[in-house]
């Protein structure tokens, strides 16, 4: 990395050391923020469901399946930007990495306000569209507002996070996960409940907590970013490219859109199967929304191990070291079917009493609960061998075809299995269609990952990477714009001409050695 970044700066260099530890060190504190994200969420939800009735509980569940479905546009672009950065960085390039940053806030930031007001203002359709219990809508639309009033907080709080991993520093975005989830769980019960001089806010203070939480971290995660000199911040002058650049806002888009609408597919299915469950009761739909509750921590070792490789892989391609992608993607495997599996045992063990704490021990969502639990978790194991095969894929921008098998798997596959199954198995065919899209989408992901042309371009030499970088800093940083500056060259398809070239020096190489086992014979 550069000379001039401070001793304090947090960055990780993810293309030495060993592949195991280098990976768990950086995916345990990822795994330790989703945990405490969660968990809160969790408590946020026992909070809502013991004292404010399962209307209520059912009602955050059709606002964060909307929630959810917005933020899948944000984590596209942030999964772009990440790679972008990481690639940056293991190039050794920290104008490109600025370059993209800028970008990234100056694009997201405005799209974020805009989402927010035309949320606001379609709140009541979106919900009439999903199909939210009668008994729920009013509070519902509530949660929602509040949630689309906090959203461009909640976005570049998002981006941020993930951009931060792609430097390597996965330990900062865990403080502040910290910080913000202590705040939310001291807000949370006052202003639900009006403790002390607070209003009682309901539901309302519900969301409304959240949104101080995440605000406040994200102006100390910015503050402290600062202090420490990352490689992230923009100086004054640095200011200007706030004003995105046209070829990185286009590669990050054409490679952000597809993992953004990977998202919105998996929230889009989501959707139709709340709307189908929704019909089942108001019971059944408290259940639900305490199983995904669970559901919530069993794939959070998928993600984080998702995200480790995608920002180990893109490093290493940055520095031109093929030779450890493999290495990586396996060991992140072995990592989710240990750390999964485990966590998915201890859910089936103490199912009755974790799911006791969000509905009552007499609730007759209880059962219900149980059931889902039963029939759906065990897939996860799948659905997390698929997130590492796709986040090794991804670090090199394949991202159109994981698209495709996520469209097959989430609609002929899961939605096929629940609308074409339901008249013979009722609502166990709802709860079976979620592991059988899994396996489905690992099945596929893994012919995608042995037969895919994913690593197209692995053999471009330092020197072509590189040559992005060397122009602009030829210039001395000064240039207005990069339009002449390819972002990153594994992402471009290779020209005939290069090819040619391409081919021309793997012969040499290989007519060099062969000369030179002779000479030593």
């Amino acid at each position: 990395m550069s000379d001039t970044s401070t001793a304090t700066d947090k960055r990780r260099d993810l293309t030495e050391g060993s592949i195991a530890k280098t990976m768990l060190l950086f995916a345990l504190p990822t795994l330790g923020s989703s945990a405490l994200q969660s968990l809160n969420g969790s408590i946020n939800a026992v909070w809502v469901g013991r004292f404010l009735g399962e209307e209520a509980l059912a009602a955050t569940a059709n606002g964060n399946i909307l929630m959810f479905i917005l933020i899948s546009f944000v984590f596209g672009f942030g999964m772009a930007s990440t790679i972008l950065i990481g690639q940056a960085m293991g190039s050794r390039d920290e104008a490109m990495v600025k370059r993209t940053m800028g970008t990234a806030l100056g694009s997201i930031i405005p799209i974020s306000i805009l989402v927010s007001a035309v949320g606001w203002i379609f709140a009541p359709t979106l919900l009439d569209l999903l199909g939210t219990p009668p008994s729920a809508v009013d509070l519902a639309l509530t949660y929602l507002r509040m949630i689309f009033v906090a959203m461009p907080f909640t976005l570049t709080f998002t981006l941020i996070m993930m951009a931060l991993r792609g430097t390597g520093d996965s330990t900062t975005p865990l403080w502040f996960i910290i910080i913000s989830v202590i705040i939310d769980l001291i807000l949370t019960p006052t202003l639900i409940l009006g403790l002390g001089p607070f209003p009682e806010w309901g539901i309302f203070g519900s969301a409304f907590a959240t949104a101080v939480a995440n605000t406040l971290a994200l102006v100390g995660m910015v503050v402290t970013m600062y202090l420490r000199g990352s490689v992230l911040t923009l100086s004054m002058p640095e200011l200007r490219f706030l004003r995105a650049d046209r070829e990185i806002l286009k590669s990050m888009f054409s490679k952000g859109l597809p993992m953004g609408l990977q998202m919105i597919v998996i929230s889009s299915a989501a959707l139709t199967m709340l709307s189908l469950i929704n019909r089942e009761g108001v019971q059944t739909t408290a259940a639900y929304s305490a199983t995904q509750q669970l559901w919530t921590y069993v794939q959070m070792p998928a993600m984080a191990l998702s995200a480790a490789a995608s920002a180990m892989v893109a490093q290493n391609i940055g520095a031109n070291q093929w030779d450890r992608v493999s290495g990586i993607t396996r060991w992140g495997l072995i990592f989710n079917v240990m750390l999964t599996g485990a966590i998915i045992g201890v859910l089936t063990i103490f199912d009755g009493t974790i799911l006791g704490f969000f509905l009552g021990s007499d609730s007759e969502a209880l059962p219900i609960g149980r059931h889902i639990q039963l029939m759906a978790t065990w897939g996860f194991i799948f659905f997390g061998i698929a997130q590492v095969l796709f986040g090794t894929m991804r670090a090199n921008g394949y991202v159109i075809w994981p698209l495709i098998v996520m469209v097959i798997s989430m609609y002929p596959v899961r939605l096929g299995f629940a609308f074409g199954l339901y008249p013979l198995l009722g609502e166990d065919a709802l709860w079976l269609s979620f592991p059988a899209g899994m396996v489905a989408t690992a099945l596929m992901g893994a012919g995608l990952y042995l037969h895919g042309g994913w690593r197209q371009g692995k053999n471009l030499v330092a020197e072509e990477a590189a040559q992005g970088s060397e122009g602009y800093l030829a210039h001395g940083g000064t240039s207005a714009s990069c339009r002449d500056i390819a972002p990153t060259t594994v992402w471009r398809k290779l020209l005939p001409l290069r090819r040619i070239t391409r081919l021309h020096r793997r012969l040499h190489r290989r007519l060099y050695r062969h000369r030179m086992i002779k000479n030593n014979k």
